[in-house]
C-alpha cells in the first residue's frame, strides 16, 4: 500500500514526482508522507496518457481519490478543460490547491471530502474522464463505481481508469462499461473501461 513511484524521492521532506508530459512537463509536485498516498508510478502514467491522448484535450476529468494529485494535474498538463481532485487527507488537498495556485491555473478545483460523502451529493455536470487509484488496502471501490453510474457523474461514452493490486480479481464494474485496456506493471494493475461506449475507441 505504500509502495512508491521510482520517481519518488526517498524521505519525508522530499515526497516529490514529477508531471511527465504537456505544458508542465518536468515541473515536480510535493505530497505528504501519508502511507495510503502510492503515487501512480511514472511508466504507468505514460502508458495511461499515451491510451487517453485524443481524449483529454477539452475533457472535464474527476481525480476521485486525488492522493498526490498527479493524474490530475498530468491531465491539466495535456489540455483538460477542468480537472476536480477530491481527497480526504487535508495536508494531501492543501498541497495540490497550492500546486494549481503556485503553476498559476482556475481550471483545477479541490475539495477536500472522502469519495462516499462526495459522490452522495447531486453532480453539477458529468464527467467526461474519471481517475480511480484508491488505497489498495480500501474496500469502497465498487460502491464508488456504483455511485459514479447511478449518480449521474459519468457522461455516454465516458472512459473510468481503475488501479488496483495486480494479483486481485478483476474490478467488478457496472454492466455497461466495456473494458478497453488492461495491464500490469509489478504490484500495479490497471484498468480502462468506457461507459456506454457507442462511437468511443481508444487506439
Amino acid at each position: 500500500m505504500s509502495r512508491q513511484s521510482p520517481s519518488v524521492r526517498s524521505g519525508a521532506s522530499a515526497r516529490t514526482l514529477r508531471i511527465i508530459g504537456g505544458l508542465w512537463r518536468g515541473r515536480r509536485l510535493r505530497f505528504p508522507p501519508s502511507p495510503e498516498i502510492r503515487p501512480t508510478p511514472d511508466r504507468i502514467r505514460e502508458t495511461l496518457f499515451n491510451w487517453l491522448a485524443a481524449r483529454v484535450p477539452g475533457a472535464r476529468c474527476l481525480d476521485l481519490f486525488a492522493g498526490s494529485g498527479a493524474l490530475g494535474l498530468e491531465a491539466l498538463s495535456r489540455g483538460a478543460a477542468h480537472v476536480t481532485f477530491v481527497e480526504r487527507d487535508a495536508a494531501a488537498a492543501r498541497e495540490i490547491a497550492a500546486r494549481l495556485a503556485e503553476w498559476g491555473t482556475h481550471l483545477g478545483s479541490v475539495e477536500h471530502a472522502d469519495a462516499r460523502s462526495f459522490l452522495a451529493r447531486t453532480p453539477a455536470a458529468a464527467f467526461d474522464i474519471a481517475f480511480l487509484d484508491p488505497p489498495f488496502a480500501s474496500t469502497v471501490l465498487e460502491e464508488t463505481v456504483a455511485a459514479l453510474e447511478h449518480g449521474g457523474w459519468l457522461r455516454d461514452g465516458a472512459l473510468i481508469y481503475i488501479e488496483r493490486p495486480a494479483d486481485g480479481a478483476a474490478p467488478r464494474v457496472p454492466a455497461g462499461w466495456t473494458p478497453l485496456k488492461a495491464k500490469r506493471a509489478g504490484e500495479v494493475g490497471y484498468h480502462l473501461y468506457s461507459r456506454a461506449a457507442r462511437g468511443t475507441s481508444i487506439e
